[in-house]
């Protein structure tokens, strides 16, 4: 097993991005060759086998030179993600061969992980994998600390969420229906808008791209207490015209860049206004996973995943994150112990949520 050596396949990004990538700027790389052993000198060095990887929208932000927040992607390398992995080999006395773990990895098909990102093992194996990549990973640790930290819900309180069918939103909804605040939601579909209200329970629910006026639209469903910003320009122009004095905005992500008009309401209105990183709050995972196992056991949080097959997918699948084309969280798998497998895409204990969108597929 140590001198075995077989083909390490990985996606790499060709150079920085300028503008919108296109998925020219990712390459598939099948020619390089990995031993399935912690080389000598990797001191806690722990290799992986990848079985699910997460798209996410930071991600973007690190084909650039510029990056922001997060140390940008090096051209000719792996990209780097979260993702749920397997435990081959390990130095590192946390880990051994055939843990299964989740936490930041490389879009390959193995990748040596040396523990300067948060590696966490999977304790609670009743549950599908994928669910580490989205409801009791990085997405849902987002929802829960965005909204009940930074959100402070009181029952009653009107609640908007943009961006609502991605992997974030979704679950930030269904935790304000669990706090007992009223729901309102924006997508860009009406498939969107149906699952929204019919799997997920949200009160009101609207089409953006059907508005002419975003501010009228948004006037129709109450002036609201809490903002969970996902989309930025103009949906948090218009959200500032319509929220109440003393709200409370949690600002996760702004996928548009436009210039926001209206920012002088958060002084007038005093509307408190925070931006936040998942990252920094990972030593909370056990208090949010204690929350969020309870109400999935009880059947109370669905989720929908658009689910993708194949390492090769995985460009295609990224790029569409960022043009609206997936519902819910999207991932991909690449391979799982060793055969093929089937993943059912909703909730393991809510079968009724079956006449939403159920799919099965096949990871090879």
């Amino acid at each position: 097993m140590a001198n075995q050596e077989i083909v390490n396949r990985k996606i790499v990004l060709r150079d920085y991005v300028v503008g919108f990538p296109k998925e020219s700027d990712l390459v598939l790389i099948s020619n390089e060759k990995i031993k399935l052993v912690v080389p000598e000198g990797s001191e806690n060095g722990v290799l992986v086998k990848n079985l699910y990887l997460s798209c996410d929208s930071f991600m973007r932000d690190r084909m650039s030179k510029d990056c922001s927040y997060i140390s940008p992607f090096t051209p000719g390398e792996p990209l780097t993600g979260y993702g749920v992995a397997k435990v081959v080999d390990s130095r590192d006395p946390e880990f051994k061969a055939g843990d299964l773990v989740w936490g930041m990895t490389g879009w390959e098909d193995y990748s040596l992980i040396t523990r300067k990102d948060p590696l966490i093992k999977i304790e609670h194996t009743d549950v599908p994998l994928s669910y580490y990549t989205r409801i009791l990973g990085m997405p849902g640790m987002t929802a829960y600390i965005g909204f009940m930290e930074i959100g402070s819900p009181k029952k009653g309180e009107y609640v908007f969420v943009s961006g609502a069918t991605g992997a974030v939103g979704q679950l930030v909804g269904q935790f304000a229906k669990l706090m007992g605040c009223y729901v309102v939601g924006s997508a860009g579909s009406k498939e969107k808008v149906d699952l929204l209200k019919n799997e997920f329970g949200f009160d009101e629910v609207f089409n953006y791209k059907e508005e002419q006026n975003l501010e009228a639209a948004l006037k129709r469903h109450h002036f609201l207490v809490i903002y969970f910003e996902n989309v930025g320009g103009k949906m948090l122009d218009a959200v500032l015209l319509n929220m109440r004095n003393h709200g409370r905005i949690a600002a996760c992500s702004m996928i548009s860049q436009e210039h926001v008009q209206n920012l002088i309401l958060v002084v007038t209105k005093s509307i408190r206004m925070e931006g936040f990183v998942v990252f920094n709050y990972y030593q909370r995972y056990q208090e949010f996973l204690e929350f969020t196992m309870k109400y999935i056991k009880e059947g109370k949080i669905k989720f929908v995943e658009d689910k993708a097959e194949g390492l090769e997918s995985g460009p295609a699948a990224l790029l569409g994150l960022f043009t609206g084309r997936n519902i819910g969280k999207q991932i991909y798998g690449t391979y799982e112990f060793g055969k093929p497998f089937v993943v059912p895409l909703l909730t393991l204990f809510s079968p009724s949520v079956s006449s939403g969108r159920m799919r099965y597929y096949f990871l090879l």
